[in-house]
């Protein structure tokens, strides 16, 4: 019996004002900071090299397991999967799928206590970048189960009985998904709608709700889902995490979805209709389910920037290999200004997004620092940088860049499918959390140690004593903070002189360091409160940090590689010095529109177009839409759909 029946047919959705939706994001937010962050440093004005230099590097045993595993999944994805094929039929070949679970793909980041290969972070990104660039669905699967799925929540947060019951089903066997969007519920959890109800004796919980978008989750045999637990006797409530077998009575697939990129992902839509889920399948306490979840991704987002690398490379080969061949006005088009400009900067992109990946991997293997931010900065970055990566291949190519492979195939010329690189990679700008969503996370933690000493100064609610006590703590702060703001290492043009030529872009970073955290307490000052709502504004301080930080882990890995191979290390410093003359050039016009912008004129004109005064300017054309509710109804109650969930043994 449950203190919410069978039938239950409404959805118990929270009325949430913004200050509630604040707060929930807030308690969910991973508060303290045990270990040194490089990141968060960078926000506050201090280029701390010491943690990023030298270049931290994989052990022997990391090497030699790593390696070994590559040379399979290298083999297993050039006789195996066909990633044409994959994107035609939009769907992995249950033989592919078996093939990864016989070769341990599905536990790559699994201890081998519980069954798994125990790769390291930079090996298992290494996994995913190799075989994203034969099929990104594939990648994504393997990502999805490992990364969000059941074994990195089981891993951090499960009990031992736990780890034991679900990581060697997860390492060999059983595919899992992560559920926690809804049809209404995005970024905002504090409206989530699926409901965990206890059991009267506690043995239990019983599942209502409808979960959007589950990647994995149309042949998953695991689910991690975030319900909502209603407070009661005994009971603290709040949004909460479970596993939950796939094949439990009351689940339904309603439908699988498709997209204009990834196509062979098996991602649906989930109702869940009176569910019961033992008691034991609670992943830590009721309530800390949101806190799960973004610890999970500190790390887990590490998998996206490793698969955008990956194409970064792919573009690369592509662009070279192109522009060597085609030849208009009697010289191949790379040697045209205009081009080589394309290809100059596919290069240094892609040397740069390497090396954030594999900086932030090894910091998290090494486990010395929190890589939150990091891993943060690398997935919004790489999303970002990746995306005009394979545009400007497509631009490259021109109209066979627009062409399919499958229609180049057909007419006798090479397949380069640049058109569905740029269509799958567009996702990563979205999922894992938006750009957009990223600023603001990002921001959060930037501003942390601010936060902390000024809050009460800034907070609307605080009562005179607070602010007063605000204050006295923030002079005291800010009058030993500010000063050195004001010179630095950065300044000194002997400075990071072990960097050879890359010196004067680590004194650039440093400067720009300093010149951000004082930008960053300049906008508190100004807005206090209300900063929060200038998202414009914190944008450009996390994409200027984000460059600081890609120009930092460029260099570092091109002095490392320039000290083990001379010949590759000269050429790694090249493309070094490339991004980071291209970076700076970035960072310059991010940093003069923190000030000169168009933000509250935008947001004026965004206030009347929702108010209809220019709908008169959407005349003239037919909207070609399915006519249809904006958002799908989520009411409780037993699914009226085909089950399209499908099993691979």
């Amino acid at each position: 019996m449950t203190t919410i029946g069978s039938s239950s047919t409404h959805t118990l959705r929270a009325e949430v004002t913004e200050s509630d939706a604040r707060a929930v994001a807030e308690a969910a937010r991973e508060a303290e900071w045990r270990k040194p962050s490089f990141a968060k440093q960078l926000f506050l004005g201090r280029l701390r090299m010491d943690l990023v230099h030298p270049h931290p590097r994989p052990t022997e045993e990391q090497s030699r397991k790593g390696e070994e595993f590559l040379d399979k999944m290298r083999a297993f994805c050039e006789t195996s999967v066909d990633g044409l094929a994959i994107e035609q039929e939009a769907r992995i070949p249950d033989k592919v799928v078996r093939g990864l679970k016989e070769m341990g793909a599905l536990g790559m980041n699994i201890p081998e206590a519980y069954g798994g290969l125990g790769l390291s972070h930079v090996y298992y990104n290494k996994a995913l970048m190799l075989a994203g660039s034969a099929s990104p669905a594939v990648s994504v699967l393997l990502s999805a189960h490992q990364s969000i799925g059941v074994p990195q929540p089981i891993k951090l947060f499960g009990t031992e009985e736990q780890k034991q019951r679900f990581l060697p089903r997860c390492a060999r066997s059983d595919i899992s998904a992560f559920l926690l969007t809804e049809p209404d519920v995005g970024s905002d959890p504090a409206r989530l709608g699926t409901v965990a109800a206890p059991t009267e004796d506690g043995s239990a919980y019983v599942l209502n709700g409808v979960k959007l978008w589950t990647t994995n989750g149309v042949v998953a045999d695991l689910l991690v889902v975030m319900a909502r637990v209603p407070e009661s006797q005994g009971h603290k409530g709040g949004i909460t995490a479970f596993v939950v077998e796939a094949d439990s009575e009351g689940i339904t697939v309603e439908n699988r979805n498709s997209f204009m990129g990834l196509r062979g992902i098996e991602n649906g839509v989930t109702r869940f209709h009176d569910v019961r889920v033992p008691a034991e399948n609670l992943i830590g306490a009721e309530g800390a389910g949101l806190k799960i979840a973004l610890t999970t991704l500190n790390t887990g987002r590490l998998s996206l920037p490793a698969m955008c690398a990956g194409s970064g490379k792919w573009c690369l080969k592509i662009a070279r290999e192109w522009s060597s061949e085609r030849v208009q006005w009697g010289r191949p088009i790379g040697e045209h200004e205009a081009v080589a400009a394309k290809v100059a900067f596919i290069a240094a992109t892609t040397f740069a997004l390497e090396a954030v990946v594999e900086l932030s991997g090894q910091m998290a293997d090494e486990d010395r620092n929190d890589v939150r931010i990091e891993a943060a900065l690398a997935k919004l970055y790489a999303t970002e940088m990746a995306w005009l990566v394979a545009d400007e291949l497509v631009q490259i190519r021109g109209g066979r860049g627009y062409e399919t492979a499958a229609s180049l195939a057909a007419r006798g010329e090479r397949g380069i499918p640049a058109e569905q690189v740029l269509r799958d990679l567009r996702i990563g700008r979205i999922f894992e959390g938006s750009t957009e969503i990223m600023h603001l996370l990002i921001a959060r933690d930037a501003v942390d140690t601010h936060l902390r000493v000024a809050g009460g100064l800034i907070d609307p609610n605080a009562d005179l004593s607070a602010k007063a006590k605000a204050a006295r703590r923030a002079i005291g702060f800010y009058a030993r903070w500010l000063p050195p703001l004001a010179v630095g290492k950065g300044q000194i043009p002997s400075a990071y002189g072990e960097f050879g030529s890359l010196a004067p872009h680590l004194r650039f970073v440093e400067r720009h360091s300093r010149e951000l955290a004082r930008a960053m307490f300049y906008g508190m000052s100004r807005w206090r409160g209300k900063m929060e709502r200038k998202q414009g504004f914190l944008g450009r301080i996390v994409d200027i940090g984000a460059e600081l930080f890609a120009m930092t882990a460029a260099c570092v890995r091109a002095e490392m590689l320039q000290a083990d191979d001379p010949e590759m290390g000269e050429a790694a410093c090249e493309l070094a010095d490339a991004f980071c003359q291209q970076a700076r050039l970035r960072v310059d016009e991010l940093s003069g529109r923190l000030w000169r912008n168009t933000d509250d004129l935008d947001h004026g004109v965004a206030k009347r177009v929702m108010q209809g005064r220019y709908a008169w300017l959407e005349e003239g054309v037919l909207d070609a839409s399915v006519q249809g509710p904006w958002i799908a109804d989520t009411t409780h109650g037993p699914s009226v759909s085909e089950n399209v969930h499908r099993s691979i043994g």
